[in-house]
């Protein structure tokens, strides 16, 4: 029986049989993408068609059936090997720092879901939990299916003590001051020499990590106006035809950052070494998502 990964390979191979090589990059690297966002595409849809025809007086919250749509696919994903343990590890610790910063958020009057549904916890429906999961496999399936390394990463202790100092930002700011200029500096001073390479076919790519971080938050950003267009949640203040503010690219560029280091603490081997002379990229092609 053909594995996944085995698809992936006689996928990349007809492309590069068939297409010029310009061409044959530029689609392997979106569908690597959409390959890698699997889950969080799987979400969207979801959370989208779900508000097209939902009814209020149906037994079953939609809440509740986003939260059964949610953990079926992610059983699907591991049954089918879609995901590997290592990756799911990578899930569930960005599941549970996301759903803690998700309860303080909501009772704190950030944004709020204004449907009703049983499985919910302090006001918060438990599929929003498998929303930031979806980052994190989105990560761990990204650095696998493009054999990215991390160049001159930084000491691991400097890069806890950041991500610590983002998350706790997250909840400090509403009764303390907000540093978030403060930590955007020091994302740069940190990663400015740190490098991501990847590998689209067989030629080696490699564009900075804040770079990378910010092309990805814009894509989150996107994601993030599926859900409030919909009005599975909204801001404080913004109504479903309005979309969430630009300022939002800075919460989604930091909290990447949390969810690269996330990453790290179980899938060391993507910072070893990489000794393949890289590419530099192009502002498209470097894009990690």
């Amino acid at each position: 029986m053909k594995t996944t990964t085995d698809l992936e390979n006689e996928i990349g191979h007809w492309f590069r049989a068939h297409l010029p090589r310009p061409v044959m990059e530029f689609c392997v690297f979106w569908l690597k993408q959409a390959w890698a966002s699997i889950y969080a595409i799987l979400l969207l849809i979801g959370i989208y068609f779900s508000s097209l025809f939902w009814q209020a007086d149906w037994p079953l919250a939609r809440y509740d059936a986003l939260v059964l749509w949610a953990v079926g696919w992610q059983i699907v994903m591991l049954v089918f090997r879609l995901e590997t343990l290592q990756e799911a590890k990578v899930i569930l610790l960005f599941h549970l720092i996301a759903t803690v910063m998700e309860v303080f958020k909501v009772n704190a009057g950030s944004w709020h879901y204004p449907e009703e549904g049983l499985l919910k916890l302090w006001n918060v429906p438990l599929f929003s939990g498998f929303m930031y999961a979806s980052v994190g496999s989105y990560l761990a399936r990204v650095i696998r299916l493009f054999d990215i390394r991390f160049t001159n990463y930084p000491p691991l202790v400097l890069t806890f003590l950041l991500a610590a100092a983002i998350y706790i930002n997250f909840f400090a700011h509403h009764f303390w001051y907000d540093i978030r200029w403060a930590l955007f500096a020091a994302t740069i001073l940190l990663f400015f020499k740190t490098r991501v390479t990847f590998r689209i076919a067989q030629t080696r790519y490699y564009c900075p990590l804040p770079f990378a971080a910010f092309l990805s938050s814009i894509f989150m950003w996107l994601a993030e106006n599926v859900g409030t267009l919909s009005a599975t949640w909204l801001y404080h203040g913004q109504s479903p035809d309005q979309w969430v503010s630009f300022a939002k690219l800075g919460s989604w560029y930091l909290l990447l950052y949390v969810s690269f280091v996330s990453v790290t603490l179980v899938m060391r081997e993507a910072l070893r070494s990489d000794t393949r002379r890289p590419r530099s990229a192009t502002a498209t092609a470097a894009a990690l998502s």
